[in-house]
């Protein structure tokens, strides 16, 4: 499904393997120019760990027969499975005339801003990317730049298995815990929220002033 949001391309890819998407953010990064149109792509992936440039493999602790990817992301290693949205920000970084920093500043007040609209109180970290309700994680941000334009993006936890995070130290924190939105009580069709959190990442991403 193809739309358009304030002249950006919205894809819904729903269900989609990890490696074929991959490969097409790089092709769709490394063919546009600079009158091509920002996309988001909102998706899900089969069980999959991934890591990233800087990613360590004694992160990886137990991670039986789940795919693991080597990827050109920065950051370390995270897991994406179904239940959990995921959501790649192809933008022209330099034609916005933004660093990585207001990027990511972006992204996580999208999913703070969401959670608040729920009645969650989150938080950012400080050397540590993503958003975290109390000590718990709920999103993580992996981002790659290239010819000045971004791929990859944010994974938001919805409904998910969760036991899969047990087998790496996620994002390369030993002991970091992680939650969903499920357990915070958010029982919403997962439909829905994709849908709730593209109106705050729209929001943030093209019409805030983001620091």
């Amino acid at each position: 499904m193809l739309y358009k949001k304030n002249q950006i391309l919205i894809r819904q890819l729903n269900l989609v393997a990890f490696e074929p998407t991959y490969q097409a953010m790089q092709q769709f990064t490394n063919t546009r120019d600079a009158d091509t149109p920002d996309e988001l792509w909102l998706l899900e992936h089969p069980p999959v760990y991934t890591l990233g440039q800087a990613g360590k493999p004694e992160h990886l602790l137990n991670t039986n027969n789940i795919p693991i990817y080597k990827i050109d992301r920065g950051g370390q290693v995270t897991y994406h499975a179904p239940g959990q949205l995921i959501v790649y920000i192809l933008m022209d970084v330099k034609r916005r005339k933004w660093g990585v920093k207001q990027l990511v500043g972006a992204m996580e007040q999208a999913v703070i801003d969401y959670l608040a609209s729920k009645n969650i109180q989150a938080t950012r970290r400080d050397k540590a990317p993503g958003v975290y309700v109390d000590e718990y994680k709920i999103a993580a941000l992996g981002l790659k730049i290239r010819r000045g334009c971004s791929y990859h993006g944010l994974s938001l936890n919805v409904d998910m298995d969760l036991s899969p995070f047990k087998g790496i130290n996620p994002c390369g924190y030993e002991g970091l815990q992680v939650t969903q939105l499920r357990d915070l009580g958010i029982t919403e069709e997962f439909s829905q929220v994709s849908a709730e959190f593209l109106d705050y990442l729209t929001t943030t991403l093209f019409t805030s002033a983001i620091p």
